[in-house]
């Protein structure tokens, strides 16, 4: 059985988006990640996946700016990222450690 995660902080509508939106990036950027993809084709479909991934985080966030929402606020988006295993998934996006002989 899993663990129960924490509940999600409260996110207007377009924080979610953002969020979401920005998770999404993340894992795509780290499917293309040379030092921990093993094919290409996969990396291939991730980065065309990218392209409408990014526009879809820039709607977000450009929302965000038409509504008035003009700070970002770090800590409440932070836990969510928690929430949402942000913190593992971007780590996919980063150079591995070197293997230890």
């Amino acid at each position: 059985m899993l663990p129960e995660l924490p509940p999600l902080p409260a996110l207007t509508r377009a924080e979610a988006e953002l969020v979401d939106r920005y998770l999404e990036v993340v894992d795509l950027v780290g499917r293309i990640n040379p030092a921990r993809g093993e094919l290409t084709y996969g990396g291939l479909r991730a980065a065309q996946a990218l392209v409408s991934s990014a526009t879809a985080l820039r709607d977000a966030l450009a929302l965000m700016h038409r509504r008035g929402e003009s700070e970002l606020h770090a800590p409440t988006l932070t836990r969510a990222l928690r929430v949402l295993d942000g913190e593992r998934r971007a780590g996919r996006v980063t150079v591995p450690p070197p293997a230890r002989s």
